[in-house]
């Protein structure tokens, strides 16, 4: 029997849909959250990478780590980026991976996706798509990938066990999982738990 989740799974998409179509939209926006290249920077990203990069690919970053600093991925590398937003973190994975690499960002956003791909076909990358999807139910064929990535995506989904096994079920064995994100040690109330504000806050 699966424990129940702490919040309404559906409810809570909804609320990140809203906050992160804003992000996609209006990138100039003040957040409560830091974006684009300042942030990228304060993250340690590669600046003569990022330099390279249009605004459309950063503008709308919104990471909180640089899964790229656990381990450089490796030229031909097939990878899932999972919530992979505008694609800042896809465009920074297929300079890595080179034209024999394949990258895939899934994201749930059609606002994310269509700047994410308006983005890749203006610098002509043939090796990264992007997926309209969910993070527990990833558009990805079973053990296909070498790499999953994640940046701060994993803490806004509810049913955190659905993810994860997802992530297994896409990579090949002896895949490997790359990924920043939030995570909290402390006990947290369980009215804070269930506030869904507090969790896009």
């Amino acid at each position: 029997m699966t424990s129940p989740l702490p919040v309404d799974a559906d409810a809570l998409r909804e609320e990140v849909k809203i906050k992160y179509r804003e992000v996609a939209t209006k990138p100039d926006r003040e957040y409560h959250f830091h974006t684009g290249r300042s942030l990228a920077s304060r993250l340690g990203y590669d600046s003569a990478m990022v330099d390279m990069l249009p605004d459309a690919a950063v503008e709308s970053f919104a990471g909180v780590a640089n899964p790229f600093r656990i381990r450089r991925l490796k030229a031909g590398d097939k990878v899932v980026d999972a919530g992979s937003g505008a694609g800042f973190d896809c465009f920074i994975a297929s300079a890595q991976v080179g034209s024999e690499g394949y990258v895939v960002g899934v994201d749930m956003l059609p606002e994310m996706l269509e700047k994410s791909g308006g983005t890749a076909a203006k610098l002509g990358l043939k090796s990264v798509e992007f997926r309209e999807g969910l993070l527990e139910d990833l558009p990805v064929e079973d053990d296909w990938a070498d790499v999953v990535i994640s940046n701060g995506a994993f803490n806004l989904c509810a049913d955190k066990k659905s993810v994860f096994t997802e992530v297994w079920r896409v990579l090949r064995p002896g895949g490997r999982l790359q990924f920043g994100d939030i995570a909290n040690g402390n006990p947290v109330p369980e009215s804070a738990i269930r506030d869904i504000d507090l969790w896009t806050a």
